[in-house]
């Protein structure tokens, strides 16, 4: 099986789709391709119609978007696992990772995943209201879970995969959240599997300036 993805430091979904791998324990080889380059398009060119990252090939099967990814992982290797266990909690998983699977474009739009950086950003007002959303989303869950363990639905599941590149985010762009989601937040940042993305994130040298938002933050 190969999951075919862009630059660590910048690629939120092909962190998605890398992430229900790696934190699953399900082998894979990886084909890290550098963004917008010559060699990242003529490589997908022939493996996925969409010439974009995630890209997960296994075997005859070719899955070209991080929701299918994880829809095909969580079906194909871990035996419904990925959502939670009853069906009200897993249509409400569904929701919430359908929400930001195709909602929350201004926060995408001006903090952009950027894992090496420490940056403070002037955010719109749409932004702002995103921020909130998100916080009010996780605190309430949280509380509703707070007795199955520290994940959104208490054990690990898509809806964290999905969630995790906007920690990331808010990590970055030094992002005030509630307790509740503070505490969500440290737990995200401990999980092995994302600290190897960040470890190998940190080397990357490549700069892809669309992704280069606001203004670096003084370490005096």
């Amino acid at each position: 099986m190969e999951l075919y993805i862009g630059n660590k430091n910048y690629s939120s979904w092909s962190l998605r789709g890398w992430l229900v791998l790696k934190a699953f324990d399900i082998e894979f080889d990886e084909v890290l391709l550098k963004l917008f380059s010559e060699e990242f398009y003529e490589t997908l060119k022939g493996k996925t119609p969409a010439l974009k990252v995630p890209t997960l090939i296994d075997g005859d099967v070719t899955v070209w978007d991080s929701l299918a990814i994880c829809e095909y992982v969580n079906e194909t290797y871990l035996n419904g696992k990925g959502w939670p266990a009853s069906a009200a909690d897993r249509a409400r998983a569904r929701a919430v990772v359908a929400e930001m699977h195709s909602g929350f474009m201004a926060l995408r739009n001006e903090m952009p995943m950027n894992c090496r950086a420490k940056r403070k950003v002037s955010l719109s007002d749409e932004a702002v209201k995103d921020v909130q959303k998100i916080d009010a989303l996780w605190a309430d869950l949280r509380e509703s879970f707070a007795g199955e363990g520290p994940w959104l639905f208490g054990k690990f599941s898509i809806a964290d995969v999905f969630y995790a590149s906007v920690v990331l985010r808010f990590g970055t762009y030094g992002i005030n959240v509630s307790e509740n989601s503070a505490q969500y937040m440290e737990t995200v940042f401990g999980l092995p599997a994302l600290q190897e993305w960040l470890e190998e994130a940190l080397k990357e040298q490549d700069v892809v300036e669309l992704d280069e938002a606001g203004v670096d933050i003084d370490p005096a």
